[in-house]
This record gives structure tokens, sequence and C-alpha cells, in this order.
């Protein structure tokens, strides 16, 4: 795995003839409670965002000053969500899926090529690379984490006002002993993934 992602792969296939490549990632696949996040950027190869890597390599305060930059350097970025009560619905594999798209789709401008991170899409209306450890090896794969899980963050940070017995803007909706002790105590939330261990038949 590497520590400095480079953007060899994106300028390949421009020189290929593609003409807007985009990187995206998902944040939140296995938490708790919360929705799924997935990040879309398109980057231009010039200038590039010194310091963007794996989301889970950098500290908080980085990945905010990261996400910042990355927003206003790219040509075109987006945050989508699936909410835990759509992953209920269809399932956590479907729900990636489409989170990924709806992070696309809102791209202001449209990719004819998108680099993914190690996930192989059932039906992906886009031509597609799944690269394995993508987010610490490819740039733009690197800056979708980054926002994507920067986003969530303060998306989680919003939904602990509401239940503020859970931890959420500690534990972002994963599974923690606190957190498995605030179901114990209080029961489940709408944010919570009823589908999943341990919330699955809790009221």
């Amino acid at each position: 795995m590497f520590n400095k992602p480079t953007h060899a792969n994106e300028k390949r296939l421009m020189e290929s003839g593609y003409r807007a490549v985009a990187g995206v990632d998902e944040v939140g696949r296995g938490t708790w409670a919360g929705p799924i996040a997935a990040g879309a950027v398109v980057m231009p190869l010039h200038p590039i965002v010194k310091g963007a890597r794996d989301s889970k390599a950098l500290s908080p305060k980085k990945r905010e000053a990261l996400a910042k930059e990355i927003k206003e350097t790219a040509l075109a970025w987006c945050v989508a969500y699936v909410e835990a009560s759509e992953i209920d619905e269809m399932g956590i594999t479907a729900a990636n899926e489409l989170v990924m798209v709806r992070a696309i789709q809102g791209l202001k401008v449209q990719p004819d090529f998108v680099l993914v991170d190690a996930f192989k899409f059932l039906a992906f209306p886009y031509k597609y690379t799944a690269v394995p450890h993508g987010d610490a090896t490819i740039y733009s794969i690197a800056c979708a984490s980054i926002i994507a899980k920067v986003d969530r963050d303060a998306r989680m940070q919003q939904i602990a006002v509401q239940y503020p017995e859970y931890g959420f803007d500690v534990n972002k909706g994963y599974g923690t002993q606190l957190h498995k002790q605030a179901l114990d105590q209080y029961g489940i939330t709408r944010e919570h993934r009823k589908s999943f261990q341990p919330m699955r038949g809790m009221e």
C-alpha cells in the first residue's frame, strides 16, 4: 500500500481519449447507525492537492483542511447519501452501489470513466475500473475518500445533537462498547440500521 497516491492512472486514461475521469469512494458501509456516503470527484491533472491520501491515514484536522482544498480545486465534486432506512430496504451491497451512482450523477461534469476503490458493481451505467486499495494508490479516489469522510462526519455530528446518548459525535455510528450500552439502555433510533446486528429485532 502506497502512502502517496498518484494520478498516473487518470493521466493514462485521459491520454487514451477519455475527457473526464472521476474517482469515487464510500464511507460508513459497516456502521451501526447513520447513512452510507460516497464522494465523487473529477480532479484536474494540475494543480495537485498535496497531502491527499487515504482518509483513514489522516487526522480529522488534516482531513478537513484537505477537503476544503479538494473542493476548491476539483472540476466537479459531490457527496451523496443512502439513508439507514434505505439500507434496511435494499441491503448494504445494493446501497453501496446506489450511493456511488448518486454521487457520480451529482457531478456537474459527467465522467466518461470512473475509478473506484475495489467495488465490483452488479449494474453500473459507467465505464469503470475497480482498484484494490484505490484510496491509497489512486489520487482521485483518495480525494473522493476525504470529502466523503469529512462530510459524513459532519452529518453524524448533527445527528448526535438529536441523539446525544449514543456518542455519534465520537463513534460516527460505528459499533463501540459505549454505543452498545446506549442501545441496551435506550433502544434504537430512526438512524440505526435495523437489518444489522446487534439492532436486528430491537425496538
